[in-house]
């Protein structure tokens, strides 16, 4: 997404002064007084605070007290060491003397704190506890049987290892650690070991398992701690104060509750449903809509809370009902029933469908479409920023590039070789600089500004298909625009009635609704945003401090008002529907849950009610026939969202409406914003593009926002060194295996670190190697230099590192392991060094973001990928540029090697620096290739063989294993493959 936003005139910096500072701590620290300390003052025993301190929630191995009494000192860090007092409590007497009470906090000693969220804790004289935050005066052990009766059963599943016994080796809290391998463990049931432990009195225990022949489990080398009671360990997840998982099950005979908050929307001869998710004791595993009318009755099995009927009679009408199942097969009762009645009957039906093929054999071309080539002059608009941006100098509006002018160019893209194109999101968008398609505010409505007769979106998609070439489209679902979502929620913003600003507010027009298009004959606007004047606070307002001045000015001088502009603790904006606050830690939780921008207010992705909105909405780009999305801002929802909600919902409409195969091949790719150089993102696991690319491996609350505290809470625990890894991109050997996606997300992601390091390709290389094990499968990662947000190392230019750089980027992007993909105009160094957003405070010509339709200007026919039959004009000109030449051979030999496309790498026997080797092997293809980028290598350890370059065409026969290759030069590069076809294409300025 563009990560630099414009700013209306009327929003204040003052306000935005004060959303930057609201920045939340999420991590206890200790309190903020002095150490080391001096002890306190001697008191007498009689006045004395016994503390008791809870310990199931945090389960340290020890616990202190760092305490203060009332106009004493600190104790010294970290305090004094808490006893056992009864299960689940440790206690400390404190004498205080003359004092009333004492300030505390607790820590296990090892840096971790519980400071009250730095409030510290005020604690009076006799019995006191403190459990979860919440103080009281009793004695919780005052009837609790002595400590000494503790005791710990575990059980321990190795359903996942195939162990045929198991030890567990323990220590109990503040005791010695037991003889390895420890003590066995006794069968319980299936899969479960189970040993009961006597712990004396202590509170917990760590504890290892091993199967008594060398191989253990030691949680990742931390160890389990445990406590008390019954525990469970499987697949590394703990689970306290467990049910005994070899208990029988009871018969699951509760249904789960009736499908609440039914509606059903009709559009031409389609009905989107919409429901509330029903509950269950178990899980409720899918639904069953009955539609009745038409004469008929029909029963239709979907997974998700969304439903788009079509194909139904014109003018009729229809009612359904919904019905919730679980997994032993109950079924709720009916939801109350919702009617719609058909219209029309659309002039073009949609006629889309995806390709359906492996998105790895599919280089992809990225273009900002409203600034790539202008088909139609007619649906240009420059908004309210046009002078000010000083576009209007430039006779160059924001939108300009359309489907028809990229429809009129696909010959060129197919001409560089490229089979996907992405485009940016298509759904109508509404704020004062919106030609990116990032501010979307009706997702159910394709942009006008963007269609023409003849050249919808509909027509781009089929066009595209028609030539062999898919369309990946830019979607989001973090956010909407500063004016809501249409059909969810539109905020009405009503301004102080004050004369500076009449220039800005609009008046009520009745019947006029706003499509970025379609001008208003009374104000001459296109970009009617909404906004009204009022001489009084408005009824049924909701806004904080209506009317009120902020005390600052905008950039013209005017005085500001609270209210102007929505922002998300202004009021506006339901707290059901939105999120209410400012995103203060980039790498915190609160990057899911606040707003990152003024213009992008953020979504409450885990209401149901967002949910559906979102899905029914993206169902209907799916159904035309789009071959995968690449989302936006992904970092912002939890991966429980995705994984629950979004990925499967467009798994299933996929295969509903296209079949198995083309959801399989559905590709959609995610932007995990990481801006760093090191393989997890300044050591947050849940900001790390890897992650997303993984399924949950335990079970979180039913309910989808306690869901994402708890896995965030948890896979930070967890920490970098206890993520899964996978082999899927490595060869064993020389050997290609079949890849294990059965822990697979359903989205990939673009491979940031990559892209942070292609200020040099041999980094870009050293960082890609070392991040592949933390994928699921790094060979479809979406590799790319820079883009329409930054450069290499965050920059925030267009590359510029010069052409020989860019042909080896190039070089290695085509045969490395993923995706290779180009924002438009690289291929011949278009915008070097622009900045490549300023939003309206310069002109777009000069930036990044240019308009790119003068160097296409002319005719141009692509008679295959790679192959141009004629040109003429600018863009015969075009073609000539040394890079495109490049990139145009680059996409042939990679079309025809397969091992360059889909194969799992190896750099094991590989000397060189951007050097390894390649192959893919399934029934009717077995493709071997050794390839290296600029300098010289040797291969040892090779299967023995006859071997062509694909550039040169030179053919080495290999007797012993081994073969070298002669440095080929910057950004040149040498592809040896097994049993090889030979030069591929003719020799160009790089390729030779």
């Amino acid at each position: 997404m563009p990560r630099t936003r414009p700013r209306s005139p009327a929003r204040p910096v003052a306000v935005l002064a004060v959303a930057a500072a609201c920045v939340v701590g999420l991590a206890a620290a200790p309190p903020d007084t002095p150490s080391p300390r001096t002890a306190p003052v001697a008191a007498t025993v009689e006045n004395a605070t016994t503390v008791h301190y809870w310990t199931k929630t945090k389960n340290w191995a020890r616990y202190n007290l760092h305490y203060a009494p009332d106009g004493g000192s600190w104790s010294t860090v970290p305090g004094t060491a808490m006893e056992a007092a009864c299960d689940g409590w440790v206690k400390k007497t404190v004498t205080l003397g003359a004092a009333a009470g004492l300030q505390a906090t607790f820590n296990d000693g090892n840096g971790t704190w519980d400071n009250n969220g730095g409030k510290n804790y005020a604690l009076g004289t006799g019995a006191v506890t403190v459990k979860d935050g919440v103080v009281a005066h009793s004695d919780p052990c005052a009837d609790t049987p002595p400590a000494e009766s503790r005791k710990a059963t575990v059980y321990y599943s190795t359903a996942s290892l195939g162990w045929s016994t198991a030890n567990v080796h323990y220590q109990p809290t503040g005791g010695a650690w037991t003889t390895a391998p420890g003590v066995g463990m006794q069968a319980a049931c299936a899969g479960w070991w189970k040993r009961e432990i006597d712990l004396g009195t202590a509170t917990g225990l760590k504890a290892a398992f091993n199967n008594g022949n060398g191989t253990w489990d030691n949680n990742g080398g931390s160890d389990y701690a445990l406590g008390a009671g019954v525990s469970t360990v499987r697949n590394r997840v703990v689970t306290a104060n467990a049910a005994d998982p070899c208990a029988a099950t009871p018969p699951d005979t509760r249904a789960p509750t009736a499908p609440a908050g039914l509606t059903a929307t009709a559009d031409g001869t389609s009905v989107l449903l919409a429901w509330n998710p029903s509950t269950d004791d178990r899980g409720v595993t899918g639904y069953q809509v009955t539609r009745t009318g038409g004469g008929s009755t029909v029963v239709t099995d979907v997974g998700s809370t969304v439903l788009s009927d079509t194909g139904l009679a014109e003018r009729t009408a229809y009612t359904y009902t919904v019905r919730a199942l679980d997994a032993a097969g109950n079924v709720s009762a009916d939801s109350s029933p919702a009617t719609a009645t058909t219209g029309d009957r659309p002039a073009t039906p949609a006629n889309g469908k995806p390709l359906g093929t492996d998105p790895r054999k599919d280089p992809i071309y990225f273009v900002l479409t409203a600034r790539f080539n202008d088909g139609d002059p007619s649906n240009n608009r420059g908004g309210s920023q046009h002078v000010k941006s000083g576009n209007a100098a430039n006779d160059d509006p924001m939108f300009r590039g359309d489907f028809k002018g990229l429809i009129q160019k696909l010959d060129y893209v197919k001409g560089l070789g490229f089979s996907a194109i992405w485009v940016t999101p298509v759904v109508l968008n509404r704020s004062d600089y919106d030609y990116h398609g990032y501010h979307g505010w009706d997702f159910y409505r394709v942009d006008p500004r963007l269609e023409s007769a003849g050249a919808s979106y509909q027509d781009l998609i089929d066009a595209a298909h028609a030539k062999g070439m898919k369309i990946y489209q830019d979607v989001v679902y973090n956010h909407s625009s500063r004016w809501g979502a249409k059909g969810l929620f539109t905020p009405t913003v009503y301004g102080v009635r004050d004369g500076q600003w009449s220039w800005y507010y609009d008046e009520k027009r009745s019947g006029f609704e706003y499509d970025g298009l379609t001008v208003d004959p009374k104000s001459g606007k296109s970009y009617y945003n909404g906004d009204l004047w009022s001489t009084a606070e408005p009824t049924g307002n909701t806004c904080v401090n209506w009317g009120k001045p902020t005390g600052g000015k905008s950039a013209e001088g005017y005085t500001v008002y609270n209210c102007q502009w929505p922002s998300p603790t202004s009021g506006m904006f339901p707290k059901a529907l939105y999120h209410q606050c400012w995103i203060g830690n980039w790498e915190g939780e609160d990057s899911r849950s606040c707003w990152l921008h003024e213009d992008l207010a953020d979504l409450n992705t885990e209401n149901p009610a967002v949910q559906n909105y979102l899905i029914g909405a993206y169902d209907k780009y799916i159904d035309m026939g789009v071959d995968g999305f690449r989302v936006d801002t992904a970092v912002h929802i939890p991966r429980t969202t995705w994984n629950r909600r979004f990925l499967p919902a467009i798994q299933e409409r996929v295969a509903r409406r296209h079949g198995a195969e083309a959801a399989k091949n559905f590709f959609v790719f995610g932007e995990v914003a990481a801006f760093v150089n090191d393989k997890w993102n300044r050591g947050s696991v849940n900001h790390s593009a890897q992650f997303y690319t993984w399924k949950e491996r335990k079970e979180y609350d039913l309910d989808d926002g306690r869901a994402a505290l708890e896995m965030y809470e948890y896979e930070q625990q967890q920490g970098t060194g206890n993520q899964p890894t996978s082999t899927n991109a490595f060869l064993k050997g020389n050997s290609y295996h079949a890849p294990d996606h059965s822990r697979f997300s359903g989205m990939n992601v673009i491979d940031m670190r990559m892209h942070m390091n292609f200020g040099d390709a041999q980094n870009a290389f050293s960082n890609g190697k070392d991040s592949d094990d933390s994928y699921n499968d790094a060979t479809y990662n979406v590799v790319y230099v820079d883009s329409h947000d930054y450069g290499p190392n965050k920059s925030s230019e267009r590359y510029a590192g010069g052409t020989d750089a860019w042909a080896e980027n190039m070089s290695l992007m085509w045969t490395f392991r993923g995706i290779p993909t180009l924002y438009y105009g690289s291929e011949i160094e278009f915008q070097k060094g622009k900045k490549i957003d300023c939003g309206p405070s310069c002109p777009l010509a000069d930036t990044g973001r240019a308009y790119f339709g003068a160097h296409l200007a002319g005719s141009v026919t692509a008679s295959g990928f790679s192959t141009v039959s004629s040109a003429s004009g600018a863009v015969a000109t075009t073609l000539q540029q040394p890079l495109v030449r490049h990139v145009q051979r680059l996409n042939q030999i990679r079309r025809a090697v397969p091992a360059l496309q889909t194969g799992q790498y190896s750099t094991e026997g590989v000397s060189g620096g951007m050097a390894f080797k390649r192959r893919y092997t399934d029934a009717g293809t077995d493709s071997f290739a050794l390839v290296t980028v600029s300098g010289g290598a040797t291969y040892t350890g090779v299967p023995n063989g006859t071997y062509a370059d694909a550039v040169t065409g030179d053919v080495r026969t290999v007797t012993n294993g081994t073969l070298t290759v002669a440095a080929p030069g910057k950004g040149n590069l040498r592809v040896y493959v097994l049993n090889g076809p030979g030069r591929i294409g003719t020799a160009g300025p790089y390729l030779k």
